[in-house]
């Protein structure tokens, strides 16, 4: 499958259809978690307690 990049107001972004969506289980409201090698991109849905656990590191790293 091949996606472009579309533009979202200042920024971009990736529409993911809605047959991935199904497999991965994720919806409107689905958090990923986001990771690079600098050269590919994998997104990993949070689900559950971990979401709210990925919140509190990553805004805990941010200073907020």
């Amino acid at each position: 499958m091949m996606e472009k990049l579309i533009k979202h107001g200042n920024s971009l972004a990736l529409v993911i259809e809605k047959p991935v969506l199904d497999l991965l289980g994720a919806g409107p409201e689905t958090s990923f978690d986001i990771i690079t090698d600098g050269h590919a991109l994998v997104l990993v849905p949070i689900k559950g307690s971990r979401k709210n656990k990925f919140t509190f590191w990553r805004e805990r790293r941010m200073g907020r």
